[in-house]
């Protein structure tokens, strides 16, 4: 099984979102975040109340899959979340060993 989690814009997070499930990838979640990175659009984006010293707003999807799905997903994400401008974030893949749920301790992998 592989981990995928993409930095994406939040404004391409519901493209993103129906274009997974539309796939036939259901499951992920998705947290609201800021960061600091080499992208910073000065006209949209400020520093937070919260955070006054991160000036990106992002989402994070985290979706766990397959081996053989990961191609499938990487490209719906790259598809829905692009603009072609700096800044449309980053997507990074890593192995999981395996899967235990916590409801009746079944394991996969």
């Amino acid at each position: 099984m592989k981990e995928i989690k993409a930095f994406i814009r939040p404004e391409k997070l519901n493209e993103v979102a129906k274009s997974l499930k539309k796939d036939q990838f259901c499951c992920f979640t998705v947290f609201e975040g800021e960061g600091v990175g080499d992208y910073s659009d000065e006209d949209t984006q400020f520093p937070s109340l919260k955070f006054p010293f991160l000036h990106n707003k992002i989402v994070k999807i985290e979706i766990v899959c397959n081996k053989e799905d990961v191609d499938k997903v990487i490209d719906t994400i790259r598809t829905h979340a692009r603009t072609g401008e700096r800044g449309d974030g980053l997507i990074y893949v890593s192995n999981v060993d395996s899967r235990i749920r916590i409801r009746d301790g079944e394991r996969k992998g």
